[in-house]
């Protein structure tokens, strides 16, 4: 993986790679990035760059017999440790190398449930086990076979739970060259013992334009409908690969009936809405919904804060963030965002979706028509 192939991050690259040409390189970093990030892309560009036998001026050459290996996550001296759904106490990560080879190389931007999509991994939960961290420790105390640096990327260290511990001697004191690096999503999930030993390394999400860009570019969408994705999956290249895959169409006509029925308490349309069309939409393209219509209620906030100019939205989706903006409340829109985030979450464990459509149509319900002063308007 080169620098040159991970979307955006290029002062951040730009910094990676001035670690290496200055002989700053810290033994153990922790890769900090909201999902969809990049943050392991570029923990690996990383430690090609650093492995490269041939290094260009901003990036690894992508030629050398180095390079080749890690282009196709096979060099010797190069270890993965991820979360993995055991069958038995004994297994480790290595059980699983083929079938992580496959997921990231065809799409290294991959997700803890895109990951799991690719296992059997029936009801069992994500861990990185004891087992793993005393493999960690077996393989890193051997010597390097052919690179100057050994390098373990951890992927999400959160699941590591108090097995951690074992690992905490060997990440503060390892052996010469040896190079950890942790990418994760969530640090309070992480242990603080790990934390103190470790370097931040802090990766943003992606900005709207350089997903939208990368849509077009890469995914041949047209502007208006990568701008759509874009503004949906909110700098997460997963989500917005996910959406490609359910070829949804746009959700915009489905919230205009959705909050019409809600705003003027039309019981019966709302019963039918929830029944017929949000229940059946299927788990993701629920989630998507769902994450369509907080991202477009934080536009209205946008609105009221003054900061119109940071809006994407346009046409028909923009004249309607600008009027819904005038009649309600941010106290509103702050608790219907919340209201809609615990919807996600329940979506994603499967409730059941009449039952949860419905109660949440009905709580709007009290929001939007009895705890506020809405006019009608053309769209509501």
């Amino acid at each position: 993986m080169q620098f040159n192939r991970i979307i955006g991050h290029q002062a951040l690259k730009e910094q990676l790679v001035s670690t290496v040409k200055e002989n700053r390189v810290s033994h153990a970093q922790l890769f900090l990035g909201p999902e969809g990030s990049g943050s392991l892309a570029l923990a690996l560009a990383y430690a090609q760059f650093i492995n490269c036998e041939d290094k260009q001026a901003t990036d690894s050459c992508g030629k050398c017999s180095s390079c080749i290996k890690y282009e196709k996550l096979i060099h010797p001296d190069l270890h993965f440790s991820y979360p993995f759904f055991a069958k038995k106490a004994d297994e480790t990560a290595t059980t699983y190398m083929e079938e992580w080879r496959k997921a990231f190389l065809d799409n290294p931007y991959l997700s803890l449930n895109h990951w799991r999509g690719q296992l059997e991994a029936d009801n069992k939960q994500a861990n990185i086990n004891i087992a793993e961290a005393h493999d960690i420790i077996k393989k890193l105390s051997l010597k390097a076979f052919e690179a100057e640096y050994k390098v373990l990327i951890m992927w999400l260290p959160e699941y590591l739970d108090t097995q951690g511990n074992a690992l905490l001697k060997l990440i503060e004191e390892p052996p010469a060259k040896t190079l950890f690096l942790l990418v994760a999503e969530n640090q309070d999930k992480i242990l603080n013992t790990i934390i103190s030993r470790t370097q931040l390394v802090k990766v943003n999400k992606l900005s709207h334009e350089e997903l939208a860009t990368y849509l077009v570019q890469e995914k041949h969408l047209s502007s208006d409908r990568a701008n759509e994705i874009a503004f949906i999956a909110d700098g997460n290249i997963q989500e917005a690969i996910d959406q490609l895959a359910e070829e949804s169409n746009t959700h915009f006509d489905l919230l205009i009936r959705w909050f019409r029925f809600i705003v003027t308490d039309s019981g019966l349309n709302i019963i039918q809405l929830c029944e017929e069309e949000l229940s059946k939409l299927g788990r993701e393209n629920q989630k998507i919904f769902i994450i369509y219509c907080i991202n477009v209620l934080r536009q209205i906030v946008l609105v009221q804060n003054g900061a119109s100019n940071m809006l994407f939205l346009k046409g028909q989706e923009l004249e309607f963030v600008q009027k819904f903006s005038e009649i309600t409340s941010l106290e509103q829109l702050t608790e219907a965002i919340d209201l809609l985030e615990k919807t996600h979450y329940s979506v994603e464990r499967n409730a059941n979706p009449k039952i949860l459509f419905l109660d949440l149509s009905l709580q709007l319900v009290l929001l939007f028509k009895y705890k506020s002063s809405l006019k009608e308007t053309q769209y509501i």
